[in-house]
């Protein structure tokens, strides 16, 4: 078994113009981005928050029209991998309005009373109605729709909104009357009740406990897109407040980036894309959720995003079952829930390429099993490459530690034998003169379980798949875009019934 060192290319980014580099942030600051929004000259944006957050988003939309400096050093020197803001307008080439074309108020004494319920469960499902439906109501009344939505959540919601967090205070809790967890199982073990009531607290249960997760998922039937932020990242930062949680937060001018990356892209627009990635190839990444709620009868969910060359993607969910394994330890799907979920894939690259793919590459943490690959194959055309990669975090990283005088780089790779690799996506970057991390970089391990493909091929293509989260402007991610979203797609499909029956999306509805 031959094992062999590699130093893998900075994959290249496509900007304006035909331009290529390797940095989103410069690439965008000097071309523009690679496509725009479909002719469109300014951001069709809506705004939903309180009173005050509404307040807020103003501020923060007339500061990201402008320029805002970079970060300095201790020495005042600029930070390479933190620099300044040119503001909307001129980093994208359209206008960004300084309040939303729709702007929505939800009392905040309404917020305060559905998340500070004594039922988690209730106060989560509360609250996200709160918003879900007067941005149904807007819809239903108006025929111009914004591109995307801004909710602005109040911190209160941010800190009650999830799961397993301590609730609120005792004398500031308010009551809940829906059914306990309990009763709620029971209910479903038993098949059902005759009382409206009844239904309706036990299905209260069915929907995710985490805010964020649930109202992306509760709006996933009306096509409608969404970017949350938090009050608190909104408020002018020259204010000296006590106890404010501003200091733990990225510069200013970083949050500019990435907030407006993230919202050019939900836009349907494209601010990047790979700059040299071999035709017809298409990458689908795989992930399994387990169902927590008192419905679950020890079955999983399945879901898969495709990922194309061209930067779009779009998110499946296959069928609930019991894939867990124990025997393996591993979730895999039976031959005929892995052929339908590869089937919707095949189906959604010929819609929008008029034929299948070349290559088929499927990104997962588990090795497939005998029958979910002849599912996989029986779904896919004779033409078609099909290949299986496992691609996993290394954790225990003694064997590759390096010394302080020779870190890493990024695209550092070691073979092992033709199948078998190890990749360090994060390390030393030259452009950025330091590395984005505080711990030592940790070497994916990457494995051609299935199919043939070459290994330092594959290699290449997983770090090129790191360049584009589009849910941030950073130079690169730890992991590559099929894996880097895969938990929070599968967390957003769990968290609400109603995910079983809404169409596949692009990725800009679940980032």
């Amino acid at each position: 078994m031959s094992i062999l060192t590699h130093r893998i290319a900075e994959p290249l980014l496509e900007f304006g113009h035909g331009q290529q580099m390797e940095a989103p942030k410069d690439g965008l600051f000097l071309f523009g981005p690679l496509e725009g929004p479909d002719g469109r000259s300014q951001v069709r944006l809506g705004v939903i928050g309180t009173e005050s957050g509404v307040g807020l988003s103003r501020r923060w939309l007339e500061r990201i029209s402008l320029h805002i400096p970079g970060k300095v050093d201790a020495k005042g020197k600029p930070v390479l991998w933190a620099p300044a803001w040119p503001g909307f307008e001129a980093c994208f080439g359209i206008a960004l309005p300084t309040r939303g074309m729709v702007e929505l108020a939800v009392k905040s004494g309404d917020i305060d009373h559905c998340i500070k319920k004594n039922n988690r469960a209730d106060a989560v499902r509360s609250t996200v109605l709160l918003f879900a439906d007067a941005i149904r109501a807007h819809i239903r009344a108006e025929e111009r729709r914004p591109d995307v939505w801004l909710v602005v959540v109040p911190d209160v919601v941010y800190r009650y909104g999830r799961p397993q967090v301590a609730p609120p205070p005792k004398d500031e809790r308010t009551p809940s009357d829906i059914t306990s967890f309990k009763d709620a199982k029971r209910f479903f073990q038993m098949g059902g009740d005759l009382f409206p009531d009844t239904v309706r607290d036990a299905e209260t249960y069915l929907f995710s406990s985490n805010f964020h997760h649930q109202l992306k998922a509760e709006l996933l039937q009306d096509g409608v897109v969404l970017q949350l932020i938090l009050e608190s990242t909104l408020v002018d930062r020259n204010l000296n407040i006590a106890n404010d949680r501003r200091r733990g937060l990225q510069d200013e001018a970083t949050v500019a980036w990435n907030f407006c990356t993230t919202l050019y892209f939900k836009m349907d627009a494209k601010p990047w894309a790979l700059a040299h990635v071999r035709p017809g190839v298409c990458y689908v990444g795989l992930v399994f959720k387990n169902d927590d709620t008192p419905a679950a009868t020890g079955e999983a969910c399945c879901a898969a995003q495709m990922f194309l060359n061209s930067g779009d993607g779009l998110v499946f969910r296959g069928a609930l079952g019991p894939w867990y394994s124990d025997e393996r330890k591993e979730y895999h799907l039976s031959r005929s829930a892995a052929a339908n979920l590869m089937t919707s894939v095949v189906e959604g690259y010929k819609l929008k390429h008029g034929k299948p793919p070349n290559q088929l590459f499927i990104h997962g943490r588990h090795r497939f099993s005998n029958d979910e690959w002849d599912g996989f194959c029986s779904a896919v055309p004779t033409e078609t490459q099909l290949v299986g990669v496992r691609i996993k975090q290394l954790d225990d990283v003694r064997l590759f530690r390096p010394s302080a005088s020779t870190p890493v780089l990024r695209g550092t790779a070691l073979t092992v034998g033709d199948w078998s690799g190890y990749l360090w996506a994060r390390g030393f970057v030259p452009r950025l003169a330091g590395y984005q991390g505080f711990e030592t970089p940790k070497p994916l391990t990457v494995d051609v379980t299935h199919g043939e493909g070459d290994i330092v091929e594959v290699l290449g293509d997983i770090l090129a798949l790191t360049k584009v989260n589009y849910n941030a402007c950073d130079f690169a991610s730890a992991l590559p875009v099929t894996l880097k979203f895969a938990d929070r797609v599968g967390e957003i499909l769990m968290a609400s019934p109603h995910t079983v029956t809404a169409p596949p999306l692009p990725f800009r509805h679940y980032i």
